[in-house]
């Protein structure tokens, strides 16, 4: 059994279950690592930021609260250096859908705060909870060396529920600074694997055909936004969001950012060179899953 104390990541683990790391494997249908060389590669119970209340009643993680996962092995190791996945931008898809105990559970169908949830666990198992990478400093702009505690990152939850239970749409009401501007309410969703997949594959397209402009705002809003007011028409919905008063955008953004479930990737960190506390967006780098690389 593996258990981590105050750890906000995880939870205790159980033993891994008889032929799970055989799935797929034509030989003997028992738990080789164990029987034969002694080893058992750790289950862990991974809390899911979403609480599991987003997935529709037909989903696995429907008002589940833990998932479990296995830690990451040689195989794994295999996925994280494949050049077919790092290109077609799978790479972290393929880690988390071998190593889910549960293989009904599609990784593209997970918010994103989930999906980070996993990953950083998939970590911590693999190779430990210290990160170290470079991060630059908000106060006088030098680099300095810095190391995260990943066993530290606090989860967040959900601010506001669902319109409905199992459903992952949420409302937003739109400020009004006079008494003329109309009421309008924003419903939204949490963007998940297939999301991301899609706005990294636009930039890319993007990139290839020459557009110096990434539109990640506007493009997020696309992937996000559901209707405004009763309008659900998509291209309504682009007009609008391609016209939205600023003053709407920030509230949106606020709006959707504070109620949405996930890891806070946060740090105070103290700068050698200036001297000053500040607190730092965890970068991801490839010292991520390939540490002291």
């Amino acid at each position: 059994m593996s258990t981590r104390e105050g750890n906000n990541v995880l939870t205790g683990g159980t033993s891994a279950p008889d032929g799970s790391m055989a799935a797929g494997w034509s030989g003997p249908r028992g738990d080789v690592m164990r029987d034969e060389f002694g080893l058992d590669i750790p289950v862990e119970n991974v809390p899911l930021p979403s609480k599991g209340v987003i997935y529709p009643p037909e989903h696995p993680l429907h008002m589940q609260e833990t998932v479990q996962i296995r830690a990451m092995t040689a195989k794994e190791e295999d996925i994280l250096t494949s050049k077919a996945l790092i290109k077609k931008g799978t790479v972290i898809t393929e880690l988390i859908k071998s190593c889910l105990i549960d293989k009904r559970i599609d990784p593209n169908d997970m918010i994103l705060g989930d999906r980070n949830a996993l990953m950083v666990s998939l970590r911590i198992t693999g190779y430990g909870a210290e990160y170290k990478i470079e991060v630059n400093c908000p106060s006088c702009g030098e680099r300095s060396k810095q190391g995260f505690d990943l066993s530290a990152l606090p989860i967040t939850r959900l601010s506001s529920e669902p319109i409905a239970q199992g459903s992952n749409v949420f409302e937003l009401p739109m400020p009004k600074s006079k008494e003329s501007d109309p009421d309008l309410t924003i419903r939204y969703r949490h963007m998940n694997g297939h999301d991301e997949q899609y706005m990294t594959s636009m930039q890319e397209r993007k990139k290839k055909q020459g557009f110096k402009s990434d539109n990640l705002i506007t493009t997020r809003y696309q992937q996000q936004i559901v209707a405004i007011n009763d309008i659900t028409d998509k291209t309504k919905i682009q007009m609008f969001i391609q016209r939205m008063p600023t003053r709407y955008s920030l509230a949106l953004r606020k709006g959707m950012d504070a109620n949405e479930p996930g890891i806070s990737m946060k740090q105070h960190i103290h700068c050698p060179h200036c001297s000053e506390e500040s607190e730092v967006s965890m970068p991801l780098g490839a010292s991520f899953f390939w540490p002291d690389s």
